[in-house]
């Protein structure tokens, strides 16, 4: 696309551009591999629908299908500056930024050894997802579904069950949560 030479208007406002600004604009169009926004302040595009670009990851803290389930063409944005893109002469932005991380919330009132009421999502060869809060799932391992070995998680469980499990790791980092289903009921009778 050139340096900085054929479309210096766009590129001097990129580079007045700070990390986590707010930016407002317009959704232009949805990609599968991302959103363009139309930037209320910014010059147009030499060839995109706009200078602005969310990619999936940055749409939504949530899991979703497709990107049209979070965001619509003609909808209105404010999104966090993440970086002047100079190969794309775009703006990358984050749309999740400017929500609560609902992982954080989850870690920050959720103790190990609580006991949280789940429903299971998704059976894995190693064990079951769990949904314990909205946009939070944990993953019960296969030792920890019963006192008794289980095979297989359909053994013990379907998608759509309700399950009392006990919380026994929250990472951070990695933004996971383990769960235990075995050890919400102490004895191996219940």
């Amino acid at each position: 696309m050139g340096g900085s030479s054929e479309h210096p208007e766009l590129w001097a406002y990129l580079e007045s551009l700070h990390r986590g600004e707010l930016l407002s604009g317009t959704v232009t169009a949805i990609e599968r591999f991302g959103v363009f926004v139309a930037l209320d302040d910014g010059p147009d595009h030499p060839v995109f629908p706009g200078v602005g670009f969310i990619t999936l990851p940055e749409l939504s803290w949530r899991r979703f299908e497709a990107p049209s389930d979070v965001v619509r063409v003609g909808q209105r944005v404010s999104a966090e500056f993440l970086q002047f893109d100079d190969w794309n002469l775009e703006a990358r932005l984050s749309l999740r930024a400017t929500q609560p991380d609902p992982f954080r919330a989850f870690a920050d009132g959720t103790a190990v050894g609580q006991k949280l009421r789940g429903r299971v999502t998704k059976l894995v060869p190693i064990g079951v997802s769990v949904q314990v809060a909205e946009g939070i799932e944990g993953l019960v391992h296969l030792s920890e579904l019963s006192w008794t070995p289980v095979e297989a998680p359909s053994d013990v469980l379907q998608v759509g069950d309700e399950v009392t499990v006990v919380v026994t790791e929250i990472d951070r980092e990695r933004r996971r949560v383990a769960l235990s289903r075995r050890q919400a009921h102490p004895t191996a009778g219940s």
